[in-house]
């Protein structure tokens, strides 16, 4: 019972975790990238807030934490989503989802670095094939002006800022609720967005009804059941949960293909098998142990 409850519980993290890419272009539709996102992340961490106080009663985060909680809310909400919803709107959802699968190995190596620990060859080469899977996989979108250099550029920026922003919330020695960590830093990522968002407005906005399902479906089940399945697959087995990573490019692209008629070609398929290559020998030991252990 409890493995088919994990199993089930890993497959719904995935499919939800890998559907922002193509909520976030929907929204596109209506409004601008960072005001849609500035109302995704302000709703979404009143919710968790809201949560954090009256139910699990939380109290408010002492002087230093404050300091911690604006570095962490900087690069893991501002710059990473901030970023990433801008490059949406130079590439398709589904290239973003097979680089975004390269965070857990640029995750790694900086803790390596940061803990001063020798990357390992085969950590680099990983994660060489895995950039050479998202070029693949972008190169007849460049041509055919579904992606373009900017965008990708982008989006590296975009991953490169999470994944410091993953290591510095590792070396924290937090003693709040997750719920609070992830609420606070949710909502200040948003008020530190706000400015940027103002300067660069350029054109109207609408609040239609797909504005509103993009924003429902971004704070509902992404920033908040999505993290919560997470927080629960780390509780049960941290080893095994990075595994679940491994989907998400899967399902970004079918959603992609699917809701959104983004094409797929063989260079997209082998650019997926690439950086899946990349990710299981990036992690081998992790793989290693999640199989094999009893």
């Amino acid at each position: 019972m409890h493995h088919t409850r994990y199993l089930l519980t890993g497959i719904l993290f995935s499919a939800l975790w890998a559907s922002a890419s193509v909520a976030g272009k929907i929204g596109l539709e209506s409004a601008e990238g960072l005001v849609l996102f500035n109302f995704r992340f302000i709703i979404a961490g009143i919710i968790l807030l809201v949560y954090a106080t009256l139910v699990q009663q939380d109290r408010l985060p002492k002087l230093n934490e404050w300091q911690h909680l604006t570095i962490f809310a900087l690069f893991n909400t501002t710059i990473y989503l901030g970023v990433f919803i801008i490059s949406l709107d130079e590439v398709t959802a589904g290239i973003t989802a097979i680089a975004l699968a390269l965070n857990p190995l640029l995750i790694s190596t900086m803790t390596a670095l940061w803990l001063k620990r020798p990357v390992s060859r085969i950590e680099w080469i990983s994660i060489l094939i895995g950039i050479v899977g998202v070029v693949i996989a972008a190169y007849p979108l460049l041509q055919d002006s579904y992606a373009t250099v900017t965008g990708l550029v982008l989006l590296a920026t975009c991953m490169v800022a999470y994944s410091f922003g993953s290591v510095y919330y590792a070396s924290v020695p937090w003693t709040m609720s997750r719920t609070s960590i992830n609420g606070w830093q949710v909502l200040i990522g948003g008020i530190l967005l706000l400015p940027v968002t103002m300067f660069f407005h350029s054109k109207p906005n609408h609040f239609d009804l797909r504005f509103w399902a993009s924003i429902a479906w971004l704070v509902v089940p992404v920033s908040i059941g999505a993290v919560q399945l997470w927080l629960y697959l780390l509780k049960s087995d941290a080893v095994k949960a990075s595994l679940w990573l491994f989907l998400c490019p899967i399902f970004g692209l079918a959603y992609a293909s699917i809701l959104l008629q983004e094409p797929i070609t063989p260079f997209t398929i082998l650019g997926t098998l690439l950086v899946l290559l990349a990710l299981v020998l990036g992690q081998q030991q992790t793989v290693k142990k999640a199989l094999f252990s009893k």
